[in-house]
């Protein structure tokens, strides 16, 4: 039997030492490249299973090119579909899968946000690389005393939960695919101190927290996203952050930061329209969507990239 053939596009170092080392075990050929998978990028002829990151933002016509290269299937190495043209795929008949990785490290992450918007760490740690050891001028609160207020209740959602849980918090629950313990989003955002993301971004959850949803939180509420930025519209989160009617943010991941985040900036301008403004602010925590980065996600994520492509051919043969 010819052996399974897949082509790996916009690969770094660490994931390609995963791919070669986990490719051999599992009998299949890969093909590491470190481009995306773009139109002129993509090689002729093409992997029938290609696998992509998040990273790449994959469009109509670069599936049409896609197509025309012989793919017939893609596994995202992410949860998320968003950067995928998923109507154009399925037109194409391309089947698209992701990777559902364990949810640990995006939920000790999230974690570690709250706890150092709570402490007031960016402003602590600034003053302490210009050797100034004064407490902080405000005073820190405790997570336990805290209600947090968790929007989806996926498996990342659920690890946030329990961690929740452990510190002893309050939490509400909004999630559409709960019917029990479940709140309205209205109420969760009304009640909350902390209100922490953790949904999929799509055409019903784009701006899911805008300018309405912003005014029914707390004053002194913190928004955690460490899901997708356009979850927020980010315009009108600064504009709360400015005028004082919301206690701050800690963001993992924003709105447009493709043309930024993974790049180095420190010679260059900030393309992005909304990371100049958010980073002056001391009660706003921002980092380079780097929740998901460890390990044991990387490899968690290769290996089931290579199940999934071996499912994919398997049922190719039966049908």
């Amino acid at each position: 039997m010819k052996p399974i053939e897949l082509t790996v596009f916009n690969c770094e170092e660490d994931e390609e030492e995963a791919f070669r080392t986990l490719s051999q075990r599992a009998g299949i050929t890969s093909i590491i490249l470190k481009v995306p998978a773009k139109q002129g990028c993509i090689p002729f002829p093409c992997s029938r299973c290609i696998s992509i990151g998040h990273k790449s933002r994959i469009t109509g016509s670069d599936l049409l090119a896609l197509r025309e290269a012989g793919v017939k299937y893609i596994c995202t190495r992410s949860i998320g579909y968003d950067h995928i043209d998923i109507q154009a795929a399925e037109k194409l008949g391309i089947t698209v899968e992701n990777v559902a990785y364990p949810p640990d490290g995006v939920a000790d992450y999230t974690l570690m946000l709250i706890l150092m918007a709570l402490r007031s760490a960016k402003s602590t740690l600034k003053h302490v690389e210009h050797h100034d050891f004064r407490l902080p001028a405000v005073r820190g609160k405790e997570l336990h005393c805290m209600t947090v207020g968790v929007v989806g209740a996926g498996h990342i959602g659920r690890a946030v939960i329990q961690r929740l849980h452990a510190f002893g918090c309050h939490v509400l629950v909004c999630d559409t695919n709960d019917s029990g313990g479940s709140v309205p989003l209205h109420e969760l955002l009304e009640k909350s101190d902390i209100v922490t993301l953790h949904v999929p971004l799509n055409t019903g959850t784009r701006h899911m927290i805008g300018k309405k949803q912003l005014a029914a939180m707390k004053q002194d509420a913190i928004l955690v996203n460490t899901a997708r930025g356009a979850l927020v519209d980010t315009e009108e989160l600064i504009a709360a952050l400015e005028n004082h009617r919301l206690g701050g943010a800690a963001l993992d991941v924003l709105e447009e930061e493709e043309e930024t985040f993974y790049s180095d900036c420190s010679q260059k301008s900030l393309s992005n329209p909304f990371l100049p403004r958010l980073q002056k602010m001391p009660n706003v925590i921002i980092t380079p969507h780097t929740a998901y980065y460890t390990y044991h996600v990387l490899y968690d994520t290769v290996e089931k990239t290579l199940l999934n492509c071996i499912e994919f051919e398997r049922k190719q043969k039966h049908e």
